[in-house]
């Protein structure tokens, strides 16, 4: 799932007052209620706010959302805490969680919500009728309606609660690849805290906000010709249930050099040259994975030839090493004298 930046989506600073996020929430839902907006993405934007409000406008909620940090970016790949799938949400038997309507049909929270605050709302629920209290914000009535619940099934639920693996990108380079030594993956992992007081008390662990965040450091080698967007496994290192039981993780390859381009065990390297050099020929050192070499630019050459330079790539499945390519790329200089621009329109006036 997605995490999502309840300040941004408010618009408000991490550090905002309880008045400036409720101020900030009356204006936008004012502004996307959809009985007022009928544009298209006015009913999505106003649950969102509605969300944002519910957590961010209650101590609690802004307490455990900020404390997995503010380091999260809206739309980044976000893995719930394990053991959070399996909250009662409705507060009754069975896997039930409630919809919160706005004076409309708006579904319920998101799923980033109830990984979160399943706990917290179950527990709020059960002592609330049904009806939602009308939301009157300066003469705007944004409606109340009976709310609804929404029962998962028994198959559902389990299918949550077996969902133990962990997917994360990992950033490799040109020379990660090269070199093919284990690779050290660190990140941080959310976490149900099991230090929590069963009677409630205050824990020191989590701060009272139920979770923790954990960081990992693991070793990964990668297989030679991995592509960009390949997963590799590690087996154990996912989330881990109530029984102990642990998922994988699964590592997203994305490949990020700013000096080579990765095509299996092949690379793509450009190669600056001038026009003079373009014309005449030339001769350039240059750098590889493997080592300083010489090569030769044949006269003539256009930018964007490629000069295919064999062995000098990354490893193959089979041994030995794939080719490196020069892309010839023709530049310009910059600081070009009075004599050196005449030069050049004498050219153009003879071609």
């Amino acid at each position: 799932m997605q995490y999502k930046d309840y300040y941004e989506i408010l618009g408000v600073k991490r550090d905002a007052t309880e008045s400036e996020i409720k101020s900030a929430y009356r204006k936008l839902a004012r502004k996307y209620h959809p009985d007022v907006n009928k544009t298209k993405e006015a009913e999505g934007k106003f649950k969102d706010i509605n969300e944002a409000y519910e957590v961010l406008g209650d101590k609690q909620k802004r307490q455990r959302y900020d404390s997995l940090g503010a380091n999260w970016q809206g739309g980044a790949e976000y893995t719930p805490p394990p053991g959070f799938e399996q909250f009662n949400f409705g507060g009754g038997s069975g896997a039930q969680y409630q919809s919160f309507n706005f004076g409309g049909d708006m579904g319920g929270f998101s799923d980033f919500f109830s990984s979160l605050f399943g706990d917290m709302m179950g527990a709020q629920m059960g002592g609330q009728s049904s009806r939602r209290r009308t939301q009157d914000f300066n003469g705007f009535d944004f409606g109340a309606t009976s709310g609804k619940r929404t029962s998962r099934t028994a198959r559902e639920a389990q299918t949550m609660n077996e969902n133990l693996d962990v997917t994360k990108t990992l950033n490799v380079t040109a020379k990660d690849l090269f070199d093919q030594k284990p690779i050290t993956v660190k990140f941080n992992e959310i976490e149900r805290c099991t230090q929590c007081p069963p009677n409630g008390g205050y824990c020191s662990v989590c701060g009272g906000t139920g979770i923790r965040s954990e960081q990992k450091s693991i070793k990964v080698k990668l297989p030679p010709e991995i592509k960009e967007g390949q997963k590799v496994r590690v087996r154990g290192e996912g989330k881990t249930d109530t029984r102990g039981q642990k998922g994988d993780l699964y590592l997203v390859i994305n490949i990020k050099d700013k000096e080579y381009e990765v095509s299996g065990s092949d690379l793509t390297k450009d190669i600056e040259i001038t026009p003079p050099e373009a014309v005449l020929g030339c001769k350039k050192d240059i750098s590889t994975l493997h080592g300083n070499i010489g090569i030769k630019i044949p006269p003539k050459t256009s930018s964007g030839q490629l000069l295919r330079l064999k062995n000098l790539g990354l490893p193959k499945k089979e041994g030995g090493f794939g080719n490196l390519n020069a892309k010839i790329k023709i530049i310009i200089p910059k600081n070009l004298s009075d004599k050196q621009i005449e030069l050049y329109k004498k050219i153009q006036e003879i071609t």
